[in-house]
């Protein structure tokens, strides 16, 4: 608790003193540590590269402790599938000093695995959870993969964990992911937050065919509000502030990401960087890095949502404009990017501010990965 919630607010201090001095480094690290992973989901950006990679221990380790040395210490793991990169709970022993928020899919969440996690005490894992048994193993590319997230869940609980389920919210479990059965079944499985994700079809298949509509992003912006009154479960969002206005975390300098290359990207999905931690001190490559500056800067100038969806175009030249390397492991990504179809994100939504005077005041004061923002 002292590193996930003292610790955290801290860190998005000193980031939100950062910038009114004019620097700039992150609040928040996300670090893909490998592409491996053992599903195949539907607008994965990780499946498809002609060589996978895996950072190594000692990458890994530099990059926490230069995170450590700007003063933040909050930390989200991500894949491929995290739980495949076998050094992962020394790095968590480590640095007991710090949170890390771990992004697996359940499959190897253990018995024994959650034992370890409750071990190391500095780890939440936020288990994905796509849909019941006759949508997951098609929206994740597998078998019996609802049995496997909810043994998951059970497993992750029992050994006392503080856990989470995350739901990326399609056209194929919309209307689960709202629905109160769904929620209640959380909350009696012991999970403490439930984040939801807007669907974004990238990757190699991206299966634009599942993106929301504006009527139902709206309904799960509506939803999601009044769920924060009704249930007894903490309800995170990625996309809207406290006033219930559009903003892209990367765009607001709250978090950049590393991936499993090293190679420093926007966010994510957007996989092109100008450079690589092995260039350079992270302090600097921030600090230097006119790639991500004039992201930072354009992209507030140009929208409330998320860029990939709503002009692909644009940031196809924007990358070009930057020289900025193809970093996806594929071939021809800029291509399928600037030719990619637009789609409908959260800038698509009209305002609803937040109801709950706890979550205004979380959005306002708090920090990004504690549940401000998601």
């Amino acid at each position: 608790m002292v590193n996930m919630g003292v610790k955290g607010s801290m860190s998005f201090a000193r980031f939100q003193k950062r910038k009114k001095k004019g620097k700039f480094f992150p609040a928040f690290n996300f670090i893909s540590i490998t592409d491996d992973c053992n599903l195949n989901c539907q607008g994965c950006w990780v499946m498809g590269k002609e060589k996978n990679s895996r950072m190594q221990p000692e990458q890994l380790n530099r990059i926490i402790t230069e995170t450590k040395q700007a003063g933040s210490y909050f930390f989200g793991i991500l894949g491929g599938e995290p739980l495949l990169y076998k050094p992962l709970p020394e790095v968590f022993k480590k640095h007991s000093d710090c949170y890390f928020q771990l992004f697996t899919n359940g499959t190897l969440l253990t018995p024994e695995m959650a034992e370890t996690l409750r071990q190391c005490a500095n780890v939440t894992p936020l288990i994905s959870f796509e849909g019941d048994e006759n949508v997951a193993d098609v929206r994740r590319g597998g078998k019996n993969v609802h049995q496997s997230a909810s043994q998951a869940i059970e497993n992750a609980t029992k050994a006392g964990l503080i856990t989470g389920v995350a739901i990326s919210v399609c056209k194929s479990n919309l209307e689960m992911a709202m629905s109160p059965e769904f929620i209640n079944g959380l909350i009696n499985k012991g999970v403490a937050y439930l984040w939801y994700y807007i669907y974004r079809p990238v990757g190699p298949n991206p299966n634009y065919e599942l993106a929301l509509s504006p009527d139902e992003i709206r309904q799960l912006r509506q939803h999601m509000v009044d769920a924060r009154l009704k249930y007894s479960i903490a309800i995170i969002d990625t996309y809207w502030n406290a006033d219930g206005v559009g903003m892209c975390p990367a765009a607001e300098g709250l978090s950049h990401h590393i991936n499993a290359s090293g190679y420093v990207e926007p966010c994510p999905i957007i996989q092109f960087a100008a450079e690589n931690i092995e260039e350079k001190p992270l302090d600097r490559l921030y600090a230097e890095s006119s790639f991500l500056s004039d992201f930072r800067s354009c992209i507030q100038q140009k929208t409330k949502g998320c860029v990939v969806m709503e002009d692909p175009r644009w940031l196809a030249d924007f990358v070009q404009k930057h020289e900025a390397k193809n970093t996806s492991g594929r071939k021809d990504e800029l291509y399928k990017l600037a030719n990619a179809p637009e789609t409908f994100s959260h800038g698509s939504c009209e305002v609803i501010p937040e109801k709950s005077r706890i979550y205004r005041f979380a959005k306002k004061q708090a920090f990004f990965g504690l549940g401000a923002y998601g």
